[in-house]
């Protein structure tokens, strides 16, 4: 699925009635695609390394996403605007996707997850500096969800795993950070040439990372592991992330950034019943009081 670019042909009716139906269908991408993708990312895992499975995905999903849109006639990013895309991909996907997949390796989808939840209460507090101040009920949706976040990282997987919950830490920093700067200070290409360069520069960065850790491509890769990479590419790239950039221009924070109560109960069931994933009750009740906070801040913002 590539974003629609405008087309003045449209019915004026019709039209009027396009953007609510783009915005929903980018809802349920971000919800439910997104929520089977971080057990994606463990079934790549067992057969490609963290960054380099990452770096090789944004960058054909970038490559492709960008040479569909030189066909269409858009025009090249600025200057200004790769800029943009490097410092902005550099957090969201160098940061956010390559933290998250390095968690994977000791720490169970579902529970990675979970964690990520964190992230619509860290934008509230991202924005900050932006003049952008919490309602009471807002902040008392932070507060409860960072008692569910030190619930969470009391639990098993967690405290078996000190090197994930770093990782995690790193991920959702710098996930919130992109999505903030993003939005008001590092503003990429429009539409879905922005996307791209943004895959592109974050695809980048983590080949550096890959380098810089001395990863290297396996000889052969299982199929498995092949096929939930092609996933990632499709579903996960093309599809679920351009879908969150194109809510974050065009909607409220606070539904871009639904996602996250809805993605960890997919995750988390997905994890057990295909991952041989376990989760204790803890970490249920720990989802449970994070997503409590996640809600009370978005319908803070509704």
């Amino acid at each position: 699925m590539f974003l629609p670019m405008d087309d003045t042909r449209t019915p004026p009716r019709l039209a009027a009635r396009l953007p609510s139906a783009l915005v929903l269908a980018c809802v349920a991408a971000t919800w439910f695609v997104w929520g089977s993708t971080y057990l994606a990312i463990k079934f790549a895992l067992a057969g490609l390394p963290p960054f380099l499975m990452m770096a090789s995905r944004f960058v054909v999903a970038g490559g492709l996403l960008l040479a569909y849109m030189r066909i269409r006639g858009a025009p090249w990013p600025s200057a200004v605007q790769w800029r943009n895309a490097v410092i902005v991909g550099t957090l969201m996907l160098g940061g956010g996707m390559g933290g998250t997949a390095y968690a994977e390796q000791s720490i169970g989808s579902g529970i990675v997850v979970a964690f990520i939840a964190v992230t619509p209460l860290l934008m509230v507090l991202a924005s900050l500096p932006f003049g952008i101040r919490p309602a009471a009920s807002e902040v008392i949706g932070i507060l409860i969800g960072l008692v569910g976040v030190l619930m969470l990282v009391q639990g098993a997987g967690f405290r078996a795993s000190p090197g994930g919950l770093t990782a995690m830490l790193f991920a959702t920093s710098g996930w919130t950070l992109g999505s903030v700067l993003s939005q008001r200070v590092y503003r990429l290409a429009p539409g879905a040439m922005g996307f791209a360069s943004e895959m592109l520069c974050g695809g980048v960065m983590l080949f550096l990372a890959a380098a810089f850790a001395g990863e290297a491509f396996p000889a052969t890769v299982p199929i498995g592991a092949g096929l939930a990479w092609a996933f990632l590419v499709v579903f996960g790239s093309l599809i679920a992330f351009n879908a969150y950039m194109y809510l974050l221009g065009r909607a409220s924070t606070g539904l871009a950034t639904s996602y996250t109560y809805v993605n960890p109960m997919i995750a988390m069931m997905l994890g057990v019943a295909l991952g041989g994933e376990h989760v204790t009750g803890w970490e249920w009740l720990s989802a449970g009081v994070v997503l409590a906070g996640v809600v009370l801040v978005v319908f803070s913002r509704r």
